[in-house]
């Protein structure tokens, strides 16, 4: 079982920031693959909209500058993308949803023998399913809202509002908050996508939206972040609009959340429980919503956290002393002090630069 370090362990917490810097000094010029593009539908939307300077990748890049790191972007939307991945020391990946964040992008890792950050293959494609995170969140007796999957045909209107979500992807997007039988039909369609997938209707519960970043340090242990309340002001929810926040209108406001000792400890236990039930690793962030008569009810987990300055994971991880660079060390840490994936595959040849399937297209 994991160790957890509570994070108001001041001690402990510089212990972690010394030895993060002292592995720096010893792997300058580490070679750092940053795995980014426009993949996923989550990705197109902040590949297209998000300025520059407000992304993860940018942090992170300027992040591995500072520690000293060679690094390169890959973008998986190149032909070259996997002959030249398999050439660095470790990857960084900045994928979310559907081929980054699900397990295939791990899986590929692991096949050409690339340390990479953060959750293994089932870890991620558990975490990444929602219908699928729900039925383990059941099995590890970790409360979540009520819920029901649609998959075409008639549904019944239970009289209260819904979150209908996208079974597949994170930001937000492609979810709706439902509040009529009239909308209900709408909403499960633009759900449902293009490749007509499953729908997760979710009970909507009013109240706080809090998350929970946790990190794994050099020794092993992991250390839960203190929990942040946000508050969109102005949308119904915290949507994908919100989130990205193009105009920087502060459209939502972040705060550490003021909780209850006994409220603070039931969230901290049912994070932990998470992270050793789905064999989560490096880092992950877990939402929550903290109903109105103070019961934390777990919405999702996110294997791959946002990087951004600003982002929450980062927030949190400011409020215990960590930098944006000290959370960077301690995720290519684990990756390359992680057992290496080893089992008698041949090492992968690459003969061509052109790919099998533009080959066979090609006239």
């Amino acid at each position: 079982m994991t160790n957890f370090l509570d994070s108001r362990d001041a001690e402990a917490m510089q212990r972690a920031t010394g030895c993060l810097r002292g592995w720096r000094r010893e792997h300058r010029g580490l070679k750092v693959a940053v795995v980014y593009g426009p993949v996923s539908a989550e990705d197109q939307l902040y590949h297209s909209k998000c300025p520059v300077e407000q992304r993860s990748v940018t942090a992170l890049c300027e992040a591995l500058e500072e520690i000293g790191a060679r690094w390169k972007v890959l973008d998986p939307c190149e032909a070259e993308f996997i002959e030249e991945l398999a050439g660095y020391d470790v990857a960084l990946s900045n994928l979310h949803g559907p081929y980054g964040e699900d397990g295939r992008l791990q899986g590929l890792l692991d096949y050409l023998r690339v340390p990479y950050c953060g959750s293994g293959v089932a870890a991620s494609a558990v975490s990444a399913d929602k219908v699928l995170c729900k039925r383990v969140m059941e099995t590890l007796a970790v409360p979540t809202p009520e819920w029901r999957v649609w998959s075409y045909g008639p549904v019944d209107w239970r009289g209260r509002p819904v979150m209908v979500k996208p079974p597949f992807g994170g930001s937000s997007v492609g979810m709706t908050l439902v509040h009529d039988a009239e909308a209900l039909p709408t909403a499960l369609t633009d759900a449902s996508g293009e490749e007509g997938d499953p729908v997760l209707i979710e009970d909507y519960i009013p109240g706080v939206p809090l998350t929970v970043g946790l990190l794994e340090l050099p020794d092993g242990n992991v250390v839960i972040f203190p929990p942040l309340a946000t508050e969109a002001t102005e949308a119904d929810f915290y949507d994908a609009d919100t989130k990205l926040d193009i105009d920087s209108r502060n459209a939502v406001i972040v705060t550490p959340a003021e909780l209850e000792p006994s409220v603070n400890e039931e969230i901290a236990v049912h994070a932990m429980t998470l992270w050793d039930g789905l064999g989560l690793r490096g880092s992950a962030r877990v939402d929550f919503v903290l109903s109105q008569d103070g019961r934390p009810f777990v919405l999702e987990v996110n294997t791959t956290p946002g990087m951004s300055r600003a982002s929450n994971f980062v927030v949190a991880a400011a409020l215990i002393g960590f930098a944006h660079t000290d959370i960077v060390l301690a995720m290519l840490h684990e990756a390359l002090a992680r057992q290496p994936y080893d089992v008698p595959l041949p090492a992968p040849a690459f003969a061509s630069s052109t790919s099998t399937r533009e080959a066979v297209v090609s006239p």
